[in-house]
């Protein structure tokens, strides 16, 4: 499966009396777009602001993170089951307006949503305060249920992305990068001396508003699968989760996923990345044998050298990161585990809540526990009234001055657990 990704890099966003793309400027229509992605019933208001890296502007409680794209040639549509039908992606032609992000904001669904700053030292954790953020923020009517508040706001940010992402179409690309995986026999013929290597993809789907759809279907109702890698990039894959700011996956970085993106680059040259595997996250113990026990049935199946496992969040999910790594390298496929820490505000905890021997390669992406103190914004987007109470929150982290002390947990993709971060870690 072959995938043509165009990039098209704005250099600017601002309202317009039109929306369109002219000399690198996204110009947005805000009437306009509010009729396209408004309606939804349980959705009181909707108001549409514009931010930028370097302002001193504070975002929050950031609910979602989207990329605007669109279909250009192929089969499927952006989004498939959410907005599409379900005809498969992952070929073809899709365009990407880069640098520019759809952030969803309001009125707060779950206790783990989180904060970006446009700048301060809270910009120096979030890879969204580089993007320039449409952000929507919409509040629901009184009363509503949280899973209809949830349904609601993410559909309403899909919308938005295409929206925006529909500008693209009809443009050309400033880079157009091919990506493509063939099926797995021609793939083995064509790289025979190259290692086999795969990516397991794990997939918060644990517990209430702790969802990841996968072509439309919670991911909690699946077992694990393969996918070409270019269906996710291609939106197979968006967010419904509200797991703790820091180390969930936005769609944005399911789109972007760097691992696969990483893998790519050194295909056909060091490696032979032959596919994805994605698997779920489980409550109970019998959902994560079943799930640790197909993920590494399906990396013998592939014949892999080597896999690298990526989880989201934190706590429970490490027994399923554990219980994957484990039982891979007992399929004799060497593993790397992609996670963060939740060591302590001093760094002394145990970082994972599980451990085993077998899980000896290890990238993390930084302690969760750590604090920082944002100073105040001049402008908020959304609100802070909830600030206390959200994951990485205490009583007393919102101060009279505007400013907020907090855990960098409750930073939008402060420690993301697909490298997709601005923070570095060093092995010794």
């Amino acid at each position: 499966m072959k995938l043509k990704l165009g990039r098209i890099f704005i250099e600017d966003v601002k309202f317009g009396d039109t929306t369109k793309v002219e000399n690198k400027t996204l110009f947005v229509n805000k009437e306009e777009m509010l009729e396209a992605i408004g309606g939804d019933e349980h959705i009181e208001s909707i108001d549409i602001d514009i931010t930028h890296p370097g302002d001193e502007v504070r975002i929050t409680p950031v609910k979602d993170v989207i990329e605007p794209r669109v279909k250009v040639e192929g089969p499927g549509g952006i989004f498939p089951g959410m907005l599409s039908k379900v005809d498969t992606v992952g070929s073809g032609t899709t365009h990407a307006l880069k640098n520019v992000a759809v952030v969803t904001a309001g009125k707060i669904v779950g206790f783990q949503e989180g904060i970006i700053d446009m700048s301060g030292p809270g910009a120096e954790y979030s890879p969204f305060s580089q993007t320039h953020n449409v952000v929507v923020v919409a509040n629901p009517v009184e009363g509503v249920k949280q899973y209809d508040h949830e349904e609601a706001v993410r559909t309403i940010g899909f919308k938005a992305a295409q929206y925006l992402g529909e500008l693209a179409k009809e443009l050309e690309a400033d880079e157009v990068q091919e990506y493509e995986t063939k099926p797995l026999l021609e793939s083995v013929e064509e790289y025979p001396d190259l290692p086999k290597i795969g990516y397991v993809y794990m997939l918060q789907t644990q517990g209430l508003l702790h969802d990841t759809y996968v072509y439309g279907v919670d991911a909690k109702k699946i077992v694990p699968t393969l996918l070409y890698p270019t269906e996710i990039m291609d939106g197979a894959i968006v967010s419904g989760n509200c797991v703790s700011a820091c180390d969930k996956n936005p769609t944005y970085v399911h789109l972007n996923n760097g691992i696969i993106e990483d893998l790519y680059e050194k295909h056909g040259k060091e490696i032979n990345f032959v596919g994805v595997i994605i698997t779920n996250e489980n409550v109970y113990l019998a959902d994560k044998e079943r799930s640790s026990n197909w993920t590494a049935k399906l990396t013998e199946y592939l014949g892999l050298d080597g896999a690298i496992v990526s989880q989201e969040g934190f706590g429970n999910p490490d027994t399923d990161l554990i219980m994957n790594c484990k039982k891979i390298e007992e399929k004799n496929v060497k593993t790397v585990i992609v996670t963060d820490e939740y060591a302590g505000r001093d760094g002394a905890s145990q970082s994972l809540a599980d451990a085993d021997p077998k899980a000896d390669a290890v990238v993390t992406n930084g302690n969760a526990n750590e604090v920082i103190l944002l100073p105040p914004m001049k402008k908020i987007i959304g609100m802070t009234d909830y600030v206390d109470s959200i994951a990485g929150g205490f009583d007393g982290s919102l101060r009279a001055d505007g400013s907020i002390e907090v855990e960098i947990q409750a930073i939008t993709g402060a420690t993301n657990e697909t490298g997709f971060v601005k923070l570095t870690s060093k092995g010794n």
